[in-house]
């Protein structure tokens, strides 16, 4: 099980995101397609930290470092984004510790993008509101907005018209993720998309949106990485609150009520692969 750091100054958190539901409508001329998805977060993910350098440069590590560039990188992106927005010159040197695996439906890239934004917001004592930094933010990928709010929220259009939902209690669920170390194209998923819309989100508060919901990225999905239908069936087998596939894909998750619930989890699925990744964490 994955273990992080959390005690390190001048840091962000890039919180791993699920999408309690993913439901796609249309494909668009630009090339992506009109969803309706609802986000949620863990209180946990990759940890970016900063400190004053010359230039902008970034150093990654961890145990999901080796196939990320310090020279093409999204949170370089992020960094330069910002500075030109508000005409900042001051050089920092920023480091990822990646934790999450890469391509892998939980942020990511996204995640760490959004972090940058937070962190070099406070770091150069920018001060700008959280959603005036995702409106910021929207350039760098579909869901760069919702994971520099990293709050329950309701996604549409391309995933960057958000609406705030309340949480619906939803931070008093533990979350399991289960990851079979399969990098997927969040392109090719889509390609792989049937064309049917089969209607948008319906609930009131982000569990009923859930349980009633469903992925619809989750069959090309399986189609493409056929061990998530496994995952998903052992996923079932240990009586969460509901389980389902996290936007495109390969990483799983399972709700639970208690941590105990999700550890006891976890050791199932891990007696029946241990060539996975799990991480478990609590919803924020």
């Amino acid at each position: 099980m994955t273990q992080i750091d959390m005690n390190i100054s001048d840091s962000e958190i890039a919180y791993a995101k699920i999408n309690l539901a993913l439901h796609v409508r249309n494909r668009l001329s630009s090339g992506y397609h009109s969803i309706e998805t609802v986000f949620a977060f863990l209180d946990r993910g990759d940890v970016l930290s900063v400190k004053p350098g010359d230039g902008i440069t970034l150093s990654v590590k961890g145990p999901f470092s080796s196939d990320l560039s310090n020279t093409n990188n999204l949170i370089l992106d992020a960094a330069h984004l910002l500075a030109t927005k508000v005409d900042r010159h001051e050089g920092v040197h920023l480091a990822l510790d990646k934790y999450l695996p890469v391509a892998s439906g939980i942020g990511g890239g996204s995640g760490d993008a959004a972090a940058a934004l937070r962190l070099l917001n406070r770091f150069w004592d920018i001060g700008l509101p959280i959603k005036e930094l995702a409106q910021l933010s929207a350039p760098l990928g579909a869901d760069v907005p919702a994971c520099v709010i990293s709050q329950t929220c309701q996604g549409q259009g391309i995933g960057q018209d958000l609406e705030a939902l309340d949480s619906g209690r939803l931070e008093n669920y533990f979350a399991l993720l289960v990851n079979p170390l399969i990098p997927v194209s969040t392109a090719s998923i889509f390609r792989g998309w049937d064309g049917i819309d089969r209607g948008g989100l319906e609930g009131n508060t982000p569990m009923d949106i859930a349980l009633a919901g469903r992925n619809d990225l989750q069959p090309s999905a399986v189609s493409l990485v056929p061990i998530i239908s496994e995952i998903l069936t052992r996923l079932k087998e240990t009586n969460p609150v509901i389980s389902r596939m996290s936007g495109s894909g390969a990483t799983c998750f399972a709700l639970y009520e208690s941590l105990k619930g999700a550890q006891t989890a976890s050791e199932l699925i891990n007696s029946a692969s241990k060539k996975s990744w799990m991480m478990i964490g609590k919803l924020k």
